[in-house]
């Protein structure tokens, strides 16, 4: 599914966006070392971590976009190096698991 798709369907704000890309999977998770270890190339995350180090294991992982919940905000230095990355950053009022189950429900894995 494009992210413009996922992006319209499970209500998500956009902070960053570089390109509308195919979405194959997602994954959920706040443990960098479990993101790096499970998250497969062409994932959405959903997390609540927003530091920089995100971006970092999105970009090894090959993580497309990252979608931040409980309204929280990502600093100006993750934004900063999400747009180097090319890696899309969005946001959720809604808490992980049920931005999770939105994502779920549009048949991504």
């Amino acid at each position: 599914m494009k992210l413009s798709e996922v992006i319209e369907k499970a209500s998500l704000e956009i902070v960053f966006t570089k390109e509308d890309c195919e979405i194959l999977h997602a994954y959920t998770g706040d443990l960098l070392s479990l993101v790096m270890k499970n998250a497969k190339s062409d994932s959405i995350w959903i997390t609540v971590q927003s530091h920089v180090n995100i971006i970092a294991v999105a970009s090894m992982v090959g993580v497309k976009a990252i979608v931040l919940c409980e309204g929280l905000q990502f600093s100006d230095e993750t934004v900063e190096k999400a747009k180097e990355e090319g890696i899309t950053l969005l946001r959720s009022p809604d808490n992980a698991f049920l931005t999770s189950g939105k994502i779920f429900e549009l048949g991504i894995r």
